[in-house]
């Protein structure tokens, strides 16, 4: 109740150009919804139906922050309305790396007190509620400070501990979808902050352009494909790509693009930039040698990039295990010479039982590549999978006990300490719950990241077999002859230049590649 009064008063403000008192009321909703989540013990469904609830109020609290020209809280307000789930899951996972062993005893002991506290007064056991509610507040104060000392995410985000991580030639464009505009943060290698706002019609644009995409997509596949490239144009148009690469640095060669809500549904790399009416322009790929990447926020991106994984020698592989993939075992049999190890489940072979049951190897790999089938459910994104073998029943519909589900990776026991790269050669595999109002990052790739991986490829529709094995033999290439040469361990660098070279080659040259490589059909 003091939560929505404070909201709805912070809203009455804002409209009445109050934004002082506006940014003072929002900011109480939004300390007491922080508060209200650390009280909920009955699991991360509620934290998020609970973040769905109040996401709004960050929403009017980052149009306030703009308002006051405040950039710097505004986009530590939209980091704090996303991911926040994916975040702490991944932060108590990696707890072990990111804190010394004596604090990490401390923060269980305290994560211990405060659950069993918060028990009884929920319960009716406690003997002075208020007095074991004021210890229990003591206590998270003292575990925020000492965790903080370490990191900060989540409700401790701070935008002047991220800025220190940034690479010297590395930009971030990060979008947030308000109410009525759509918002292009882009943060330079320097730290500074600049921002590009849309006209409110434009957000309209942008969803009448959504809705069209995935009809076409959903309904009329051949249309859809046959109409993207201009479906791309107009989409570059409506977010004013050629306007935010002005405000990017020239001597930036890597860019990292952090989408929102229904954006991440979309190829942003692949945006047509300067005059797409001639033979030799440019998509936004072509513009970064150093390549382009995405994340789901800088919180993320900040706490993966704190996982060491320096070894890229060995492969564990899935490979067709529904038998019906014509190229899947080109594919998988032509990159397994660029590692020292590897080990294959293919055919029959590749059941969910035989790939858990090698758990131990898969623990070990530097790199997991499935080569397979595979499933979003928007409906339910946690029974999102990858199809191995026996994956459907005899009238052909999924038996997801058969399959490795999104709910799989999430699981203690789906462990990747050592895993650099996965790669998901498998249609749909990159599309997320775009539904949810919390906008958290619920997809396969969240699942590969929190289970330990540093970085996923994916794919965000159904994708032609001959060319994705073409693709990706190309992208493990280029990636190996970066190693050989001691160059940067880049995904992005090579699967950019491996998307170019897809896109560029005659069919002449890729016989000559196929022949180069003794590729066998």
């Amino acid at each position: 109740m003091y939560a929505q009064i404070f909201f709805f008063v912070g809203k009455v403000y804002q409209e009445a150009n109050k934004f002082d008192l506006a940014y003072t009321s929002l900011k109480s909703v939004i300390n007491t919804v922080d508060y209200l989540r650390e009280e909920i013990v009955s699991g991360e469904e509620s934290k998020r139906k609970q973040a769905e609830s109040f996401n709004e109020a960050y929403r009017y609290m980052i149009e306030v922050c703009l308002e006051l020209d405040n950039l710097t809280e505004a986009i530590e307000y939209a980091e704090r309305s996303k991911t926040r789930n994916l975040v702490e899951l991944i932060v108590e996972r990696d707890s072990k790396t990111i804190f010394p062993p004596e604090v990490v005893t401390q923060l269980e002991k305290y994560r211990d007190e405060i659950a069993i506290g918060q028990h009884q007064i929920q319960n009716g056991k406690a003997e002075n509620p208020q007095v074991l509610a004021q210890h229990l507040n003591q206590l998270r104060q003292q575990r925020n400070e000492l965790q903080n000392q370490y990191l900060s995410v989540g409700s401790d985000f701070k935008f002047d501990s991220f800025k220190a991580t940034l690479d010297k030639r590395t930009a971030i464009a990060e979008w947030y979808i308000l109410d009525k505009k759509i918002v292009a943060f882009i943060i330079k290698p320097t730290g500074e902050i600049t921002v590009w706002q849309s006209q409110p019609e434009e957000q309209e644009a942008l969803i009448n352009w959504l809705d069209k995409y995935l009809q076409d997509y959903n309904n009329q596949k051949d249309k859809w494909k046959d109409s993207l490239r201009e479906e791309l144009k107009t989409l570059a148009s409506i977010l004013h790509i050629d306007e935010i690469l002005t405000l990017i640095p020239k001597d930036c060669n890597q860019l990292i693009i952090i989408p929102h809500r229904f954006l991440h549904l979309l190829p942003l790399h692949a945006l047509p930039v300067g005059d797409s009416h001639q033979e030799d322009s440019h998509c936004l790929l072509d513009l970064f040698t150093g390549g382009i990447s995405y994340a789901p926020s800088c919180q993320l991106l900040q706490q993966v990039q704190k996982r060491e994984r320096p070894n890229f020698e060995s492969v564990f592989a899935i490979k067709d295990p529904t038998k019906n993939l014509a190229y899947a075992k080109l594919e998988v049999d032509s990159i397994l010479n660029l590692f020292s190890s590897h080990q294959v489940l293919s055919d029959k072979q590749a059941s969910k039982d035989a790939l858990l049951g090698e758990m131990p190897k898969l623990k070990q790999a530097n790199y997991l590549h499935f080569s397979c089938h595979g499933s979003f459910n928007l409906n339910s994104p946690q029974d999102s999978c990858l199809l191995l073998a026996e994956s459907k029943d005899e009238n052909n519909d999924l038996d997801l006990n058969k399959c490795l589900t999104l709910g799989n990776l999430f699981e203690q026991d789906f462990q990747l300490d050592n895993c650099r790269l996965v790669v998901l050669s498998a249609c749909e595999t990159g599309l997320v719950d775009f539904t949810n109002a919390s906008d958290e990052y619920i997809s396969l790739p969240s699942g590969f990241l929190y289970a330990g991986s540093t970085s996923v490829v994916s794919s965000l529709w159904t994708v032609n077999d001959v060319s994705t094995a073409f693709l990706m033999i190309k992208f493990l290439q280029n990636l190996q002859t970066a190693i050989i040469h001691g160059e940067d361990f880049s995904v992005a660098v090579s699967l950019n230049q491996a998307q170019k070279w897809l896109r560029n080659s005659t069919k002449t040259q890729l016989e000559e590649w196929i022949e180069q490589h003794k590729l066998k059909f």
